[in-house]
Formats: C-alpha cells, sequence, structure tokens
C-alpha cells in the first residue's frame, strides 16, 4: 500500500511539472518554442496518465497543437492573456487536483464506499443579490443575512469535498460575492478551484485586484445578449456594471466568462457569431448555456426554447467549439461528451441556500439536508441512487432516453422526475417547486416538447452517434 501511494504521489508530481512546461512552453509559441516541442511534451504526458478518458483528450488536444486548431488557439489565449498566479492556479488546482489526484481519490472512494463520490459540487451559499431580476427566485422571497450558510457549514462541506476528490467547486445564489467573508475561502481552500456565477456588477477595481491574487476563482457574468436584453431582465444600468467587470478583469489577467440563458425571446441572438465574437474581444475564455427551465412561483412556458430553436443552438455551439477560441459548455446539447444527465450526484449535486440537497441547480426537490449529514451520506441517498439507476440503465422501461441529445430529467423525459420524485417522496424545496409535476397546464406543454424534441433529436443521434431507437 505504500508503494502504491509513493508511485502515485511520483506520478502526479510528475503530470504537475509536465503540465506546467506544457503551459510555459505555449507562451513561447512562436519566440523560442516550436509547435513540435510542445507535442512532443504532450505525447510525454500521455505516457504517464492512467485514466482512458483523460489520455484520450491529451491526445486529441496533441493533434489540434499540430494542426494549431481552436484549442490550440484558445490555449495561446489562456498562455497570453492570463496571469501567472491565475495560470498556476488553473494548473494546480483544476488540472492536477481535481483532475489527476481528484480522479486516484474519487476511484479509491468508490472501491471503498462502493458508490462512486460526483466530480464537483455546486453550492449556493447565499441567497441573497443586490439586483431584482424578473423571473429570479430570488426576488419573490426576502433574504437576509441570517440566511446565508454559517461559515462553519461551508468550511466543512468544502473540506469533506475534497476528502472525496472534488477540488472543483462551483458557485450559485444569489449573488455570492454579496458575502462579506467568501475571499476568506477562496484562501483557506486554495487547493481548489471556484466558478463563480456572478451578476457582475459588484465587482470593481478592488475586488478585481483581490480576485488575481487568490487567482483559483472564475467568474461567469450573467448575461441575457447585450444592453438591450440584459437591461430589460436586469435593470438599467446593469450592462454597463458587466462590462466594467469584464474590462477590470481582463486587465488583471483573471480567467472569466459568460453565462447566459437561452429562451424563446433570446435564442437566435445568443446563437449569432456577432454575441460571441463580442465576449471573445472583452476578454472571455469560456462561456455557458443554459436552457430556460419553467420552475419557481408562476412559470412561463413561452418563454422555453422551442425544440427547433436548441437544436440551431446546437449546431451553432457545435461550429464555435471547431472554430472559436473560447470554451462554451451546453449542458442540454452535450450529452454526447459528458455522458447525459450529471445530476443525482453523478457528476454534481446541488446544496441550496437552506442546505437542502438537490439533484442539480434545476430540480428543486430534495430528501436531505447537509446541516444534519455529511457530504458522503447525501450523495448516497435513494433520491440519487434511484436518478443514478435510471440514467445507467440499459433496457430498463423506466430509464433516461439513451439518446444523449435528450439528457434532462425535467423537459426531455419529463415523465422521469415525476416518476422518481413520487417514489422517492422527495419534497419541494420552495413554494412553487412542486408546479413543474403537478400543474397540469406545465405537464401538458413538457410533454408535447418532449415529444417534438425526440422528433428532431433521434434522427440527428441515429445519423451522428449511432443511436437506435427502442422499438
Amino acid at each position: 500500500m505504500n508503494i502504491s501511494n509513493n508511485l502515485d504521489n511520483v506520478t502526479n508530481l510528475l503530470k504537475s511539472q509536465l503540465a506546467k512546461q506544457s503551459l510555459a512552453l505555449l507562451s513561447q509559441l512562436g519566440k523560442h518554442t516550436s509547435a513540435g516541442q510542445l507535442a512532443r511534451l504532450l505525447y510525454l504526458a500521455e505516457f504517464f496518465i492512467r485514466d482512458k478518458a483523460i489520455s484520450e483528450a491529451v491526445e486529441n488536444f496533441r493533434r489540434e497543437v499540430l494542426g494549431e486548431g481552436s484549442s490550440y488557439q484558445f490555449t495561446r489565449r489562456l498562455s497570453r492573456e492570463v496571469s501567472v498566479t491565475c495560470q498556476n492556479k488553473l494548473v494546480e488546482n483544476l488540472i492536477v487536483n481535481e483532475v489527476v489526484r481528484g480522479t486516484a481519490m474519487r476511484k479509491r472512494f468508490a472501491e471503498r464506499e462502493g458508490f462512486a463520490p460526483p466530480t464537483f459540487i455546486l453550492i449556493s451559499p447565499t441567497m441573497r443579490c443586490n439586483l431584482n431580476c424578473i423571473g429570479c427566485s430570488t426576488r419573490q422571497y426576502q433574504y437576509s443575512k441570517k440566511d446565508d450558510w454559517p461559515p462553519e457549514l461551508l468550511d466543512r462541506v468544502l473540506t469533506e469535498a475534497k476528502e472525496m476528490g472534488m477540488y472543483f467547486v462551483v458557485t450559485l445564489g444569489g449573488e455570492t460575492f454579496i458575502r462579506e467573508d467568501i475571499f476568506d475561502f477562496y484562501e483557506k481552500h486554495n487547493d481548489t478551484y471556484w466558478l463563480q456565477y456572478t451578476n457582475g456588477t459588484l465587482i470593481d477595481e478592488e475586488m478585481a485586484k483581490h480576485l488575481a491574487q487568490v487567482g483559483n476563482v472564475a467568474p461567469a457574468l450573467s448575461v441575457e445578449g447585450f444592453e438591450r436584453e440584459t437591461d430589460e431582465r436586469r435593470g438599467k444600468g446593469t450592462w454597463q456594471k458587466i462590462m466594467r467587470a469584464a474590462r477590470l478583469l481582463k486587465e488583471e489577467g483573471i480567467i472569466f466568462g459568460f453565462s447566459a440563458t437561452v429562451t424563446s425571446q433570446n435564442a437566435e441572438l445568443l446563437s449569432s457569431e456577432e454575441f460571441i465574437d463580442f465576449f471573445i474581444e472583452q476578454g472571455c475564455l469560456f462561456g455557458w448555456y443554459f436552457q430556460y427551465i419553467p420552475i419557481g412561483k408562476n412559470p412561463d412556458v413561452s418563454l422555453m426554447a422551442t425544440p427547433e430553436q436548441r437544436n440551431e443552438l446546437r449546431k451553432f455551439v457545435h461550429h464555435t467549439c471547431k472554430t472559436k477560441p473560447i470554451f462554451i459548455g451546453d449542458f442540454w446539447n452535450d450529452g454526447y461528451r459528458c455522458g447525459g444527465c450529471l445530476a443525482g450526484g453523478r457528476q454534481y449535486l446541488h446544496i441550496n441556500g437552506d442546505g437542502n440537497v438537490e439533484p442539480c441547480g434545476f430540480v428543486h426537490f430534495a430528501v436531505d439536508n447537509i446541516k444534519d449529514k455529511s457530504l458522503k451520506e447525501v450523495c448516497n441517498s435513494k433520491f440519487f441512487q434511484e436518478i443514478r439507476r435510471r440514467q445507467q440503465a440499459v433496457s430498463a422501461p423506466d430509464r433516461y432516453s439513451d439518446n444523449l441529445l435528450t439528457p434532462c430529467q425535467i423537459i426531455d423525459q419529463p415523465w422521469v422526475l415525476r416518476e422518481i420524485v413520487q417514489q422517492t417522496g422527495a419534497f419541494s424545496t420552495h413554494e412553487g417547486a412542486e408546479t413543474i409535476i403537478a400543474d397540469p397546464a406545465i405537464k401538458a406543454h413538457l410533454d408535447q416538447y418532449s415529444k417534438r424534441l425526440h422528433e428532431i433529436m433521434d434522427p440527428i443521434a441515429e445519423k451522428e452517434y449511432h443511436y437506435k431507437k427502442p422499438e
């Protein structure tokens, strides 16, 4: 056992050094280093990587380097636009700790405990917010500082996550930057990497400099499109504050991106090269697309992007990933890249502002509260076990769809969420959450949406991904 652990430590050290040397070489490309030199270093890295998926990713990137494709150009942006501190934290925390070290820890955890832990966690340590955006749940409730997670709870969750092999933390909310003590946790848990969704309006010169100093936080600025669309929902003047934040983050060399919710009203704009090119120019290195989900009080199903609009976004994102120097994530259309639905602890879970443990940020049902149980215990609840069973089932009639272009238990297979909640006795985590499975009009709309989505996506999956539709 000691020999094995020592070998793992040596291997992890070599991987860490290889990752740092690769990034260092990238910063010198065109000056003192050739793409061939970097490719040879990446080839050496493949030799030390035992995980097949990671090894294949490195191999694909090596080919991109030699061909000078979009991934290569994206990584050059990382090396040239990002500060050394933020570069080092990206390599040490996200690549070495989360991907290399964390993968090995999670594998050992699974062997020991009998179930695999999530890859990362999504948390909402506060539900307070300085804005009052249309359609946001925070405007429906009066949150105060006393509703925040206590510091000791946040510290415990972060510590337990690392013990299970999770060094990647995503924060939601509310507006996490409104917590006066949040930087204490960035600094104390400086071996983790944070993706923080934010409205961006609290990022001033002082905060940008502080973010540059810690180096392990990547803000995702929430937008609805351009100025008109963003201010219409978030309030007049919000866009200009977001643009100020983007300028300050870029000047400090901080990794940051955008976050956009696709609706029936902005789908075409968000699926345009004009939109992507603008945010690349502002300095965004990544972008996340989310589908509007009719949750909360009085949800408006007419705001859901149509199945046709969703397919156009899918094609646009795939094209962008191949041609633009920016990383784009689209959970609803990326099922074949991540193996389908990530929820229920398969890859992640969400702990909301009250401590209730939800399968994802959009499934507002729970059976456990993190205040009463450990992170390990809540990850393996009967609720989450049933979700994972249906995700992984091959021939069971109650499984998720085998077409990974339709991965969502909420809108793509809406009957799945209804059945699991009823079967496990999960409770709704806020007033109105139950409408998505109980309101007859919403149920009818989601059933029709799902039917039409499968009519579009099933033939695409059959042609492009060898999907076989059940008899």
